[in-house]
């Protein structure tokens, strides 16, 4: 199976965005967050999707080009000094994706497993979603004492959601090939879901190629795979027929990493890392989330 080579993001790193419509993000092109983001999953290569974990970090992917932006569990919950997947930063979700919806890209928001409540309060945090302009939402099946969700009640969950948020784009996450022992149930699980009316499933850990190559060929809706240092690069994944790369929390944890080295590069006389944005450069990027004056029109 061939693809033709992954997009790149287009807009220049000064492009302006304009600030989101009340009633959510992704300005006012008539067209819904939900299906501005299907259509992402549907061009030349997979979508590139970068995880944030606040503001100044969406704001910045947003700058640099990128189409679409996810959020990370952990950088959510280490930013509010949580553990990430205990179902914890319900509050901490929702509050950032409310200002996050006011960009004018699509945002997808990772929920974890709903926070642990029934496949009602789910689909209520999911419309909440959709009301703010939210594009998408991760949903994964992985559980805080590191079992898997029961199948029958996970498609539950997916059926309220979709019926109580249609707009939204449902990532069904399976945590099949990181948690040790499930591998072989991962192509039932993900056949569960998209029957359910999942938009997308997402697997993340599965780096083998013929497994993805024949997860692809068995599924209707887009595959999502994590990137991963020591898995297929993605120009492989694109041949695989993959239509979604998250770098999940890849770029937290570099940021950790960035702000380390230029601790010790003050402590160590050295020179600090190239490219870091100045104080005014930061201050814009919180432009992107300004509400318009009454004076705008």
């Amino acid at each position: 199976m061939t693809s033709p080579p992954p997009e790149r993001p287009a807009v220049s790193h000064h492009t302006p965005v304009s600030a989101a419509t009340a009633e959510g993000g992704c300005g006012s092109t008539g067209t819904s967050p939900g299906e501005r983001f299907r259509a992402l999953h549907r061009g030349e290569g997979p979508l590139v999707l970068p995880n944030a974990w606040d503001h100044a970090s969406a704001s910045a992917l947003v700058a640099a080009g990128f189409r679409a932006v996810g959020t990370t569990s952990l950088g959510v919950a280490s930013a509010a000094g949580l553990l990430d997947g205990q179902g914890h930063t319900r509050e901490e979700t929702l509050r950032l994706a409310r200002g996050l919806s006011r960009l004018d890209v699509p945002v997808s928001v990772d929920i974890e497993n709903g926070f642990g409540g029934s496949p009602e309060q789910v689909a209520t945090l999911a419309a909440e979603l959709e009301r703010m302009g939210i594009a998408g939402i991760n949903l994964e099946d992985g559980l805080p004492d590191g079992d898997l969700a029961d199948v029958e009640r996970q498609t539950t969950i997916i059926r309220a959601v979709k019926e109580a948020a249609p707009s939204l784009f449902l990532n069904a996450r399976t945590d099949t090939w990181w948690l040790p022992g499930h591998t072989e149930a991962t192509a039932e699980r993900v056949a569960a879901y998209q029957g359910a009316g999942a938009d997308g499933v997402f697997v993340p850990g599965l780096r083998d190629e013929r497994e993805i190559a024949a997860l692809v060929d068995s599924l209707d809706v887009p595959l999502n795979i994590l990137h991963s240092p020591d898995g297929p690069p993605l120009n492989v994944l694109a041949e695989l027929g993959v239509r979604r790369v998250s770098c999940g929390s890849l770029l937290f944890r570099a940021a950790l990493h960035g702000a380390l080295a230029a601790a010790e590069a003050v402590v160590s006389g050295l020179p600090l890392p190239e490219g870091v944005p100045s104080y005014d450069e930061s201050q814009a990027l919180a432009e992107r989330f300004a509400a318009p004056s009454p004076t705008d029109g």
